[in-house]
This record gives C-alpha cells, structure tokens and sequence, in this order.
C-alpha cells in the first residue's frame, strides 16, 4: 500500500547551480530536490501540474548525505533525493 502525496509536498525545492543551470539552457532539463518516497510518475504528474508544462523524462538520483566528523565522532548528512526533469521543446519553467 502506497501512500498518496500531495503535488506541493512531492517537489520540496528547485537545485540551482552552476551544473543545473547549463542543463536548463541545452538540455531543457531541471532538477528538483523531490521527497524521498516520491517515484516517477508522481514527480511527472506534480511538475506538469505546478507548472503547466509536458514533462517528456523524469530521471531520479538518490544522493547519500556527507561523512561529518566532530572529534572522535562521525556521522552522517542528510540523504537527499533529486529528479532531473526534462521538458518538451519550447516550454520553460520559470524557477527564478
């Protein structure tokens, strides 16, 4: 039994950087930081529905959290989980 996530909790934030941005320019990809039970099609269907856009690829990267040392201690960063979401040609998403 899945549970149901709501389009504005599936999709937590836009990822801008340098690396992004290039993709937003050549590749008319995006990448959003997305919850961490979120699959592919919930992502598909939460962009296309915020946005108003036709999503045409969705690739998801999970991202293990940075070894943190204090001392003696080591722990762990937050885990994080990414969706690289590619648009049709011609549309954009206005993440600015």
């Amino acid at each position: 039994m899945s549970v149901s996530l709501s389009h504005h909790k599936v999709l937590i934030r836009p990822i801008l950087t340098e690396k992004t941005t290039h993709g937003i320019e050549s590749l008319n990809a995006y990448v959003f930081e997305v919850a961490p039970s979120a699959n592919k099609i919930q992502v598909k269907d939460a962009v296309e529905e915020i946005f108003d856009v036709s999503v045409v690829k969705v690739n998801i990267l999970n991202r293990r959290g940075k070894r943190k040392r204090v001392g003696r201690s080591i722990g762990f960063g937050k885990a994080t989980r990414r969706a690289v979401v590619t648009v049709k040609t011609g549309e954009r998403i206005d993440v600015y």
